[in-house]
């Protein structure tokens, strides 16, 4: 499955001639590795951010301080600055950003498998850009993900990264 989504990536970024940079937290670079593992990656993938630690989505992601101070690092507000960032500083057509909780506990009050997405699209540099995120899991979702730990959480938002991407470049 996995594959296949990524295939389906870099495919489809391949036809449009365009590129991809991560900004990951929880995946720690899983995302980047994974859309490597395909065959011809090399022409879309412009690389990414491992920002595992807070003060490097500020240093490297360019996230404002004042946005993790108001609404924390597992939010929808800092996985749009990540992808935002992370294509930035890496000159990306589109970028996506993971950042979440993969346990074994909480995480300044929100609970493992929480998980936020964030997708910047190739015309986020002018006025009719997209910056979307999603939270990855319903509640139920996130539960059953908990149980099954780390490995699968981190998993998991990989693969609902891909989704949402292809669902965003097909509907360019």
């Amino acid at each position: 499955m996995s594959e296949n989504l990524a295939g389906r990536v870099v495919e489809l970024l391949k036809s449009r001639g365009e590129t991809l940079a991560f900004c990951e937290s929880l995946t720690a670079g899983l995302a980047s590795a994974t859309i490597a593992e395909i065959p011809g990656a090399s022409v879309v993938l412009k690389g990414g951010l491992v920002t595992y630690a807070t003060e490097l989505k500020v240093a490297l992601a360019g996230v404002p301080q004042e946005l993790i101070d108001a609404h924390g690092v597992v939010s929808p507000q800092c996985a749009r600055a990540m992808a935002t960032g992370a294509a930035h500083r890496c000159q990306a057509d589109w970028a996506v950003s993971l950042t979440g909780v993969a346990g074994p506990s909480k995480q300044d009050g929100h609970p493992v498998g929480e998980v936020w997405i964030g997708v910047a699209g190739p015309a986020h540099f002018g006025a009719s850009g997209t910056i979307d995120a999603y939270r990855a899991f319903e509640s139920e979702q996130q539960v059953i993900l908990a149980e099954l730990g780390r490995h699968h959480i981190r998993e998991s938002a990989v693969q609902q990264s891909f989704r949402l991407l292809i669902d965003h470049i097909e509907s360019q």
